[in-house]
């Protein structure tokens, strides 16, 4: 079964460094990731309000509408919302992602590693 990872940035190069860094199964025990690449507010509203996402990656700095913004109306707006982790450019960001309700943040410049751990921890099943 795959998981279905929304993917939002308004930059390519960021939206393409994020699915680089995950790769199609960052880890064994979770199903193959398909990626939902999306550039515009709107469309991420759409994908997320229909339920077929299982995680979203928004980055907080994208234009004109940030993903910190995002979250915080996905969060309000969606019962069953995923899980989100928001990039970050700045660590004095992390209290307006925690102001939006994600569940997890990662910096900008992407870390492989770290963004695998956060994410893969996000979607693991408890035991």
């Amino acid at each position: 079964m795959s998981i279905r990872v929304l993917v939002y940035s308004d930059d390519v190069n960021v939206r393409q460094q994020v699915i680089v860094a995950l790769g199609r199964r960052p880890d064994p025990a979770l199903g193959e990731f398909e990626y939902v690449e999306v550039a515009t507010e709107p469309v991420v509203v759409q994908n997320l309000d229909s339920g077929k996402i299982d995680l979203a990656i928004l980055d907080g700095s994208a234009q004109p509408a940030g993903g910190i913004g995002i979250a915080k109306q996905m969060k309000d707006e969606i019962a069953d919302c995923p899980p989100i982790v928001l990039l970050i450019e700045r660590s004095a960001d992390a209290w307006l992602a925690t102001w939006s309700r994600a569940e997890a943040v990662a910096a900008l410049p992407i870390d492989p590693l770290d963004l695998a751990s956060t994410v893969t921890s996000l979607l693991q099943v408890p035991a």
